[in-house]
This record gives structure tokens, C-alpha cells and sequence, in this order.
């Protein structure tokens, strides 16, 4: 490994809002050429407003940044090339997959051979389906092989793998090894710890300072212990009773089986999204809903909650059918989207105001029902915010506040903690599990395999349908594994193997 850092940050710094909000403070790291740097940190630590200062999209307001032995100046052409991700990727979705590569490819001014690329991305026989109607997983591989174009010196990619199921994310790093073959100084930041754990340094990030740079071995020996360590270089988290579940007034009622799924088949033309999918959920219990991006989870949540109409078969809610009594049924209901859901023009006050109606809450109920969101969740200094300035972690908040706030027996929950940090995971999971032990049934997706530990029981869904289910012990055992993650791998690959 060369002495001379590839990247060499000094103490640079970035502000924003006439620097009451200091992104950057005084951060500096030394990044050698070949290396696979993850960038960790929680919401708001600064990790995306390095990388666009990296990419050369912001300017620091002090300090200097050296690449290749020269220091970037405004209005000077980067002096390696650089392939950027954002969290965000601008794909555009009503252009296939070759034409967005295509375009791209003009962008950069550079020629590159698509169906090579299509092939290493796995993207060949979908080259012609417009952007928009691949799942999450395809999404960021395509996104990931736009950044790629003309070989950058530099990749730059901001959670690249947010919301994407465990195959898919050991995939995209795949990807990347394999392609830049330890030419390309790769910078990947992320909030999942299994992946963090894989790169060659751990860079932590913490209120605009680095507070650890070394091999990630040297944190911890293995993913969950990088997690505990990550948590502590940040501040720490100590379990607390969860002001949530303290004041959940929990509706009287008696049935066994709040939420129930009847023989759902969901088909758009020819294709079959959901196969024949049925459970039982018992009050209280956690139920876990786990499978690759594009195996129908979505789907069945829409249609269990009646914002998707099933082809054929029905679900109960409370003992009320969905598809002859959707209002009734949705009273019971607390529903957090797997997308932000709420309002973005709207602020974080306007959008529980309208929510609390929205459940049938009006005037005094009302009031003490925001009240209680906007204590319980720290909603009073962005009140007057528009939802869609929020950090990610604030969305997910106020999203699961207006899922809460008019006390179901029944809340689904489709990713609530996709691309969120480590410590707001653990305070999503604490209301999470005292909820339910007050009573309230959870049905809840992931792709964070120590999330889905917390379940009760769990249900491994590909191809729309159900091809495991069981307690996280009795998956493991069905697929001779020792962890969670392994057998989530194992199920899908078997079935892979088979013909759809």
C-alpha cells in the first residue's frame, strides 16, 4: 500500500443555514488508492454532505481536500474521474433499461459495451423493461452500472444498497470487487452493519467528525459486535419504557386471530405477484414478512390494508373483511408505507393534524392525540418544518407517529427502518416490541436480518408465495444454518435453482 493517501481530507468543514447547521466539523481522513472504504455513521452525521463534497457538488467552507496529490478548487475540473451515486439515483423511469445506460453513457462522453454490463448486473433479459417497474433490488444495480460508466478512478456511492434484501446487497458488493478489481477507490456509505463489517476499512462518522478509521476486525470480530461498537462510538443507546406503549390505550376486543390472509392472489395481466398467500397472526404476536425485493410483501400488505384490490381470496382485519367492508376494517389499521407516505409540502404539525382526522379523530381527541405524538417523538423543533426537509430518520418518525396515533389493535409496517442508522433502529424497535406486548399485532417487513430476531414468527416469501415459515430457530433449522441471514440466503437460492 502506497504511503501517499489517494484522498486526503484536512480538516475540512461545511455549513449549511448561515452555519447553524455545521454538517462537517474539522474532519479529516487519509483513503489509499484501491481501497473499499465504508462510511458509517447515524442520520445527520455528515456522510452524504462528505461525499458530495468529494464529488465536487459542494464546497467546503474551510480545510482542504487533496485527490491524486491535488487540491480541488471551485471551478476546476476534478482531477481523477469520479462515478457518483446518491441516495437518490437519477434513473429515469420511463426509459428502459438500456436507454437509461445509454444516456448516461452520453453524460460521461464515453463509449461502453451494454451487453457486457447487462450480463455482470444480471439485467439482460429485463434490458427493455422500463426503469420504473423493476424492483428495488434491479433498481440499484442499474443505478450501480451507470456509476461504473468509463471506468472511474473514484466511486462514490451513498447507501447504494437502502432497502435492498441480504442476496441482493452480498450482489451489489460483488459487483463492485469484481469490476473495479482493486483499480477503483471506492467509497460505499451504509446503515447495515453485516455490510459494513465486509469492507476493507470502517470509517465512523459522528456529528461531522471522524471517531474511528481502521479495519472494521478491529472494532469487532463480527457484524453484531460492529453494531454495539458503532452505537457507542455514537453516543451510546440505553433501553428505556417506550413513551409510546406507556400511553397506548390498547381497544377492547377478543379476537384470537387479528389479522388473517384467505387464499390472496394478486395478478397484473399475466403475471402473478401474490400466489395463493395465506396466515394467521395471533394478538400480539410480531409476524415477520421476509423475502428478496420483487417477491410480493408490498403487495400483500396493499392488499390486506384495501389499497390494493386481490384478484381472487380476501383478508380479515378484526374479524372484518377487507374486500366487503374496507372502512371498517382500516379503522383498526395503522399503516407506515414502505415509501415516505405523508405529505412533503406539508409541515410536521399540518401532516398530524391531517392524519389525526384521517383516523376519525376531531376535536379534543385530536389535539391530545398530536400532543402526545409531538412529546413522545421530539417533534417540537422541526413543527414547522415541510416533511420533506426531514433527515430520514425524522420521516420515519413522523410516518410511524401518524400509523400510532389513534391507538390500533393492528399496525403493519412495511421497511419502517430502511436506511435509517443503528440507534434510531433500536428506538423504532423498543416501541415496536412493548407495543406488542400490550397487545397490538405487528405485521412488519425487513431486510435487517437482527431485526427480523425479534420476531415471533416469520414467513420467507419469494415468487409470491410462502416457501418457509416457522420461529427464527425453527428457519435455521429447516435450512441447516446458524444464523437468521444464512438461511434467508439458503431458502432463495434453493429456489433459484428451480424453475419459476
Amino acid at each position: 500500500m502506497e504511503k501517499t493517501p489517494f484522498i486526503d481530507i484536512r480538516e475540512i468543514r461545511k455549513s449549511f443555514d448561515g452555519g447553524k447547521n455545521m454538517a462537517v466539523d474539522c474532519l479529516s481522513l487519509a483513503i489509499y488508492k484501491g481501497q473499499t472504504v465504508g462510511l458509517i455513521g447515524a442520520d445527520g452525521a455528515g456522510k452524504s454532505t462528505l461525499l458530495r463534497l468529494l464529488a465536487g457538488l459542494l464546497l467546503p467552507d474551510g480545510g482542504s481536500i487533496f485527490i491524486d496529490g491535488k487540491e480541488t478548487k471551485a471551478g476546476r475540473k476534478p482531477p481523477v474521474t469520479i462515478g457518483y451515486m446518491p441516495q437518490k439515483f437519477g434513473l429515469y423511469e420511463d426509459l428502459t433499461v438500456r436507454e437509461n445506460l445509454e444516456f448516461y453513457a452520453a453524460l460521461k462522453h464515453v463509449d461502453a459495451e451494454f451487453d457486457n454490463m447487462l450480463d455482470f448486473a444480471g439485467l439482460s433479459p429485463f434490458q427493455n423493461r422500463s426503469a420504473g417497474k423493476l424492483s428495488g433490488g434491479m433498481k440499484q444495480k442499474l443505478g450501480l452500472i451507470c456509476a461504473l460508466l468509463g471506468n472511474p478512478e473514484l466511486l462514490l456511492l451513498d447507501e447504494p444498497s437502502v432497502g435492498v434484501d441480504p442476496v441482493s446487497r452480498r450482489e451489489l458488493l460483488k459487483m463492485v470487487k469484481e469490476s473495479t478489481k482493486g483499480q477503483t477507490t471506492v467509497i460505499w456509505s451504509t446503515a447495515y452493519m453485516d455490510e459494513a463489517h465486509g469492507f476493507d476499512v470502517a470509517a465512523v462518522v459522528d456529528r461531522g467528525r471522524t471517531v474511528f478509521v481502521g479495519r472494521p476486525t478491529d472494532l469487532a470480530p463480527d457484524s453484531r459486535g460492529f453494531e454495539e461498537k458503532i452505537i457507542e462510538l455514537a453516543g451510546g443507546w440505553q433501553k428505556k419504557e417506550s413513551a409510546v406503549a406507556k400511553k397506548f390505550v390498547m381497544p377492547d376486543n377478543s379476537c384470537d386471530y387479528p389479522v388473517e390472509a384467505l387464499h390472496l392472489v394478486k395478478n397484473y395481466g399475466s403475471f402473478c405477484a401474490v400466489k395463493d398467500n395465506n396466515l394467521k397472526i395471533r394478538k400480539g404476536e410480531i409476524y415477520g414478512l421476509l423475502g428478496p425485493n420483487g417477491a410480493g410483501k408490498s403487495t400483500s400488505f396493499k392488499m390486506m390494508c384495501g389499497l390494493a384490490r386481490p384478484t381472487s381470496g380476501t383478508a380479515r382485519i378484526m374479524g372484518i373483511d377487507i374486500v366487503k367492508n374496507a372502512s371498517a376494517a382500516r379503522a383498526h389499521l395503522g399503516y407506515m408505507a414502505q415509501k415516505f407516505s405523508l405529505y412533503p409540502n406539508l409541515s410536521v404539525r399540518q401532516n398530524l393534524d391531517f392524519f389525526a382526522g384521517a383516523y376519525g379523530l376531531g376535536g379534543h381527541r385530536a389535539m391530545l392525540a398530536v400532543g402526545r405524538m409531538i412529546e413522545i417523538f421530539g417533534f417540537r423543533p422541526c413543527l414547522n418544518d415541510n416533511a420533506a426537509d426531514l433527515p430520514l430518520g425524522y420521516k420515519q418518525r413522523l410516518s410511524l407517529a401518524c400509523a400510532v396515533m389513534h391507538n390500533p389493535p393492528v399496525l403493519f409496517l412495511d421497511e419502517p427502518t430502511s436506511g435509517v442508522d443503528v440507534i434510531t433502529r433500536r428506538e423504532f424497535w423498543n416501541h415496536i416490541t412493548a407495543l406488542a406486548q400490550k397487545g397490538v399485532t405487528v405485521l412488519i417487513t425487513t431486510h435487517f436480518m437482527d431485526e427480523a430476531e425479534y420476531c415471533d414468527r416469520i414467513s420467507l416469501f419469494f415468487r409470491g408465495r410462502t416457501i418457509a415459515a416457522g420461529t427464527p430457530a425453527e428457519l435455521c433449522r429447516q435450512t441447516a444454518t446458524d444464523s437468521l441471514e444464512s438461511a434467508f440466503a439458503a431458502a432463495i437460492l434453493a429456489q433459484e435453482e428451480q424453475p419459476a
